[in-house]
């Protein structure tokens, strides 16, 4: 007679063993090999591709300028809700989606990671037809309410209205994106995201300015040019998935949907989500606290706010990598080895950003310098990077381990210090400079403040053990 705990013994180590049968060489490095290597050489192919799309975007708004300001004036209006459902779909579903799948590698339960591909794809058409829907219903009037009117009303409702109809296809594209990353596979994200945005800037040129002899359709072309790269990414991303030689790929066989993944995925995705909210709502806020200054502050903070976000790209490579490792040491039970990789991934990460942070804090008139020539906007940008330069390091740990919390599985505390972030940094800002009247110094030091509790409460967390099983 074999007893119950015989019994577990066993099954615990035969479930090992078929994890490891299962194993291709990507993930036997990922479960055992030397870390930093490994994270460095999976993040670099996610950080270029996204470089790649930063430099489209500004490429994209410069085009947009061409137009003139009612036209970039409309772009800003819709380029927060553009925004929010980037992060959504890319950062917090695909990053569930993605972890789900790791997971199920690291536990040798390929048949079901398989069947998680259908339910990317389910989540996917969903969500793009609920932002499609809510837009439809809710847009215009957003808009007014944000203070659009006009022609810039016109203009903005007229650009978000085609953009919305490709909410599907970005939705795909993103999610799907994030099935390619659980398996540990990350150049084919990042050539289809790096190679869809090469071929946005020649569509946006001729659609917008009329290049190659194509009609100058303005605003309307920048639209038709997201729609029709988006809608063709997301249909080059389902063909390698179901033709490509990949671990996990897209059958038919595999069309059964299962509640148990769903409730999976949107366990993590649907709290990870809070996360995008919060930083679009701090936006807002320090938006409208640093306008009372000035038009001079408006466009130095804006400047030097513009460095913090285009280190998220670098941070995204090394948070999307630790997911995947993450993940998959998870499902395997290696927990300590999930740890050490969220500390060495968070560290280097936070040295990336900190050495930006700071060396820019020393010399800030050569990032500012880029974009101005005004003496009063140098001023102003400089004095947000001296306050807050500092604290970059803290954001890039904060971000990158929010990925990792994702591959692990749990993500509340990540979601906690940005709540953190969100009450030091925005609501200390109101407090001080509209209660106590404290000049705008104030408003930089809360956002360094709020930088360093979400980086040091989500390390702290990990640390004392919130990965653990209890």
């Amino acid at each position: 007679m074999i007893n119950s705990t015989e019994e577990g013994e066993y099954l615990k180590a035969n479930a090992a063993q078929s994890a490891k049968a299962t194993r291709t060489q990507q993930h036997s490095r990922i479960m055992d090999g030397p870390v930093l290597g490994l994270i460095l050489s999976m993040a670099t192919p996610n950080a270029m591709a996204f470089l790649v799309q930063a430099a489209v975007n500004m490429t994209e708004v410069w085009f947009i300028g061409q137009l003139g300001t009612t036209a970039l004036a409309a772009m800003g209006f819709v380029f927060p809700g553009l925004m929010l459902m980037q992060m959504l779909s890319g950062g917090a579903m695909g990053g569930a989606v993605a972890s789900s799948i790791a997971r199920c590698l690291g536990r040798g339960e390929v048949e079901r990671a398989h069947r998680i591909l259908w339910h990317a794809i389910a989540i996917a058409l969903a969500a793009g037809l609920l932002f499609l829907t809510l837009y439809q219903i809710f847009g215009t009037s957003l808009l007014l309410r944000m203070g659009a009117s006009g022609k810039v009303l016109a203009e903005a409702d007229r650009y978000a209205g085609i953009i919305f109809t490709a909410s599907t296809s970005i939705w795909m594209t993103s999610i799907l994106a994030g099935t390619f990353r659980g398996m540990g596979e990350m150049r084919i994200p990042a050539a289809i995201m790096a190679g869809a945005g090469i071929v946005q800037v020649f569509v946006s040129g001729a659609l917008v300015l009329g290049w190659f002899g194509a009609p100058r359709l303005g605003m309307l072309g920048a639209a038709l040019s997201v729609t029709g790269v988006a809608s063709l990414s997301a249909i080059v991303t389902l063909t390698l998935l179901a033709k490509s030689k990949v671990p996990v790929r897209l059958s038919i066989r595999h069309l059964k949907f299962e509640a148990f993944i769903f409730k999976d995925i949107f366990r993590i995705g649907a709290l990870a989500g809070i996360s995008p909210f919060l930083t679009i709502t701090s936006i807002m806020v320090i938006n409208s606290l640093i306008s009372r200054y000035g038009d001079a502050m408006v466009a130095g903070y804006g400047i030097g706010a513009r460095l913090e976000f285009l280190l998220v790209p670098m941070v995204f490579g090394f948070g999307a990598a630790m997911n995947t490792m993450v993940g998959m040491n998870v499902g395997a039970g290696n927990i300590r080895r999930a740890e050490h990789i969220a500390f060495v991934g968070g560290s280097s990460a936070a040295c990336l950003t900190g050495f930006v942070g700071l060396f820019l804090a020393i010399f800030p008139e050569l990032w500012i310098g880029l974009f101005t020539e005004d003496p009063a906007a140098i001023a102003a940008g400089a004095r947000y990077l001296q306050y807050s330069g500092w604290a970059f390091a803290f954001q890039g740990m904060g971000l990158s381990l929010y990925f990792a919390s994702q591959g692990a599985g749990n993500v509340l505390w990540a979601v906690i210090a940005n709540f953190a972030r969100f009450a030091v940094g925005a609501g200390g800002a109101v407090l001080l400079t509209t209660v106590f009247a404290l000049d705008v110094n104030w408003i930089f030091i809360c956002l360094a403040l709020g930088m360093f509790c979400y980086g040091s409460i989500t390390a702290g967390s990990i640390w004392l053990g919130a990965w653990r099983p209890r």
